[in-house]
Parts: C-alpha cells; sequence; structure tokens
C-alpha cells in the first residue's frame, strides 16, 4: 500500500509539472516556433512579393524592354544622321519596327546617362536584339571612323574629285556632286563664284566651280555630304588667295577668275620648275593678241590623253579651244595648285622680256619642255620630237 502511494504521489506530481508547462510555455520546441514563426511569415510574404514584381516586370519587359521579335534574325540597315537627337533616333527605330515604344526606350537611354553618347553612323540592326543591346550598339558606334583624310591632287578636274570621293567610300554616288558644282548656284555667297555667275558667258563652263575646288589634305567627317565636302573646299581657296594676289591681279587687269584659268593650263601644261616660264609664254601671247595654242584646253573638252593630237582634234569647236578662240578659254581646264596661281601671277621676267612665245615637250616620261622664241624654232622642235610623242602614245594603247 506504502509502494502504490508513493507512485500516485509521483504521477500527481508530474501532472503538475506537466500542467505548469503547459500554463508558462516551457516545451523545449515553444521558443524555436516563436523565433522561427516571424521568419517563416516574411520569407513567404517576399516570395509573393518577388513573385509579383517578377511577374509584373516579365510583363513589363515583354512590352517595352524585350525583342520585338526574337525568332527574327533578319539583318536591317538602320542610319544615324549626324545631329540626330535622342528623340528622333527614337521615333526612328520603332517605326523600323525595332523596338516596341519610343518614349521607353528614350527614358531607358536617359536613365542609363547614354543619349548624349549615341554615335551617327550606318547600323546593322535585327528584331531579335532587345533594346539594351540596340542602344549598347548604337554607343559602340558602326564600326566606322568618325573622321577620314582625303588628298585633292594638284590638276585634278572636278570629275576627277568626284571620282575619288567614290572610290574612298566619303560619297556614295557622284551625280550630287557634279550637279552642285556644275551650277554653283548654292555658292553664290562666295564672292569669286558670285562673279563667276554673273558674267555673260557663265552657262558655256562645264562646271561653274571648276578650278576653285583647292588641291589640299583634309580632315572631314565620313558622313560628310557633298555640299558640306565643296564648301570645304571652296573656303579652302578663298582663305588661300590672298589680298596681295588679289593686287597684283588688278596691276595686271585681270580678275581673279583669269588668274585661275590661267593657272589651271599651267599646271596641266608642266612640272612646278617651268610653271614660271610657261606662264611668261602665255603672259607673252596674250599681249600680242595670239591664240594660245594650249593642248590642254582641248583634251579638257575631248577627254583624249594622247601627247600627239590630230587637226581633227585641235579643230574641235568649243569655248574652251584655245588653238580656234583668242584668249583665256571660257573658264578653268583644272583646280590648280597655289603654285600655279603664283605662277600665273609672276610669270619668269627674264622669259617675258625675250620675248618666249611657244613651249613644247621634249621628254613625255619626265614632262621637260623645250621653249623657243620664234615659230620656225618652235616648228623645228615640234618635228624633233613628235616621233616621242606617238611612239608614248602607241605603248599606252593611244593611237
Amino acid at each position: 500500500m506504502a509502494k502504490k502511494g508513493k507512485s500516485g504521489r509521483r504521477a500527481r506530481s508530474e501532472e503538475s509539472e506537466l500542467h505548469e508547462r503547459r500554463k508558462y510555455g516551457f516545451f523545449w520546441y515553444d521558443w524555436i516556433w516563436k523565433v522561427l514563426r516571424p521568419v517563416l511569415v516574411f520569407a513567404a510574404s517576399f516570395v509573393i512579393v518577388c513573385g509579383l514584381v517578377y511577374t509584373a516586370w516579365t510583363k513589363v519587359d515583354g512590352m517595352f524592354f524585350a525583342p520585338v521579335d526574337r525568332q527574327d534574325t533578319t539583318v536591317q540597315a538602320f542610319e544615324v544622321k549626324s545631329g540626330s537627337s535622342l528623340s528622333t533616333v527614337s521615333a526612328n527605330l520603332e517605326a523600323a519596327g525595332l523596338i516596341h515604344n519610343h518614349t521607353v526606350f528614350k527614358y531607358m537611354a536617359d536613365f542609363m546617362g547614354t543619349g548624349q553618347k549615341i554615335q551617327s553612323g550606318h547600323y546593322q540592326l535585327s528584331r531579335s536584339m532587345s533594346a539594351t543591346e540596340i542602344l549598347d550598339q548604337l554607343i559602340s558606334g558602326d564600326g566606322r571612323p568618325l573622321t577620314t583624310s582625303i588628298t585633292i591632287i594638284p590638276g585634278w578636274t572636278v570629275e576627277d574629285v568626284a571620282a575619288y570621293l567614290v572610290t574612298q567610300g566619303v560619297l556614295r554616288d557622284k551625280e550630287e556632286f557634279l550637279s552642285l558644282c556644275r551650277t554653283g548656284e548654292a555658292y553664290s555667297g562666295y564672292y569669286f563664284i558670285e562673279e563667276i555667275l554673273a558674267e555673260s558667258d557663265a552657262g558655256d563652263r562645264r562646271y561653274a566651280l571648276e578650278g576653285y575646288l583647292s588641291p589640299n589634305t583634309y580632315e572631314i567627317y565620313t558622313d560628310s555630304s557633298a555640299d558640306a565636302i565643296i564648301k570645304r573646299l571652296l573656303s579652302q581657296t578663298e582663305a588661300a588667295y590672298l589680298i596681295g594676289y588679289d593686287e597684283r591681279a588688278q596691276e595686271l587687269g585681270m580678275t581673279m577668275d583669269e588668274v585661275f584659268t590661267l593657272a589651271s593650263m599651267i599646271e596641266k601644261e608642266a612640272k612646278k620648275g617651268d610653271f614660271a616660264k610657261v606662264s611668261a609664254v602665255f603672259h607673252n601671247r596674250l599681249k600680242q593678241n595670239m591664240t594660245l595654242g594650249s593642248d590642254v584646253t582641248v583634251k579638257y573638252v575631248s577627254g583624249s590623253q594622247k601627247m600627239a593630237l590630230g587637226d581633227s582634234d585641235l579643230a574641235v569647236d568649243s569655248p574652251y579651244n584655245t588653238y580656234t578662240h583668242k584668249g583665256l578659254p571660257v573658264g578653268p581646264i583644272c583646280n590648280p595648285s597655289m603654285d600655279a596661281v603664283v605662277a600665273a601671277l609672276y610669270p619668269d621676267e627674264q622669259y617675258v622680256a625675250q620675248k618666249y612665245l611657244y613651249f613644247c615637250s621634249t621628254d613625255p616620261s619626265s614632262g621637260a619642255l623645250h621653249f623657243s622664241k620664234t615659230l620656225e624654232e618652235h616648228e623645228a622642235a615640234v618635228a624633233m620630237y613628235r616621233p616621242l610623242w606617238e611612239e608614248y602614245d602607241r605603248s599606252r594603247g593611244l593611237e
């Protein structure tokens, strides 16, 4: 009986202890739950929020930033013209079907601080590119340099310059360039072009701007227009023709256009070392009211590259033909160097004084010239050297 009473007391004691633990929360796992519960609630809430954000972002991304068509990898040409604003570029991208919304694209570029870093150029984009990929491409550029160097060679004609600019990839075609040079009307703001256009025979010129595209080396933007390049060349001519040259031209009774016309003939007829001597011959012939008889003026009209011109070549009907028309041709026949311009203004005084009236080529390869005072001397020189000219033409297939 004693043992049973003892067991009963122990059981009652354990029940009492359990009651106390329950009353005051003394189970060992109670405190863990109290710690974990808010953590689990936060984690669950966080997952739900992330899911909502992800869902929203996926929808927004699909509407505005994702590729317009991930499957369409067709390359599409897109041009950013020089000086284009971010708004213009964005609108053009949307119009080309490359982005979803131009306003969102603009805000994205502004937010990323890259709106002012977009480079002009010609790009290859596709509808499979995202808005950020397109923006990165426009910031990186099209791989072409922003500037390039061009060199205009003395003696080149307007047509030579146009062809060169096309081969250099500066211009896509030469027609706009030639058209602008032909009329010259867009450049009447240059005083020397205005004077040319005011002449009664201005319409007889092949190109109003012939002679005034100053030979030099220039650094230009690769996306320069034909108009911008022409203005650059004309401005160089304006800067290079000094006040002193104009005063000297007036002393000679010549206009600037006459100086450049004579200089263009000198440029085509001789090497630099003989410029002043050739100038003296032309000045002497002008003073005596003789025809200038310059082959290079005929070649400008006919396009012939022969050294030995025949009678039919020399008889071509043109205001540029100095065999059939007295005085200077109607305009320059090429774009001369300033060395040739200076030679036109300052002919060799000794050759002027000794009245040299003729010259001809002695060696087509070197460009060496023979000068004569009389027609008899000149005809003898021509008879001596003409076989060399004819052989030179045959060697180049120009018979």
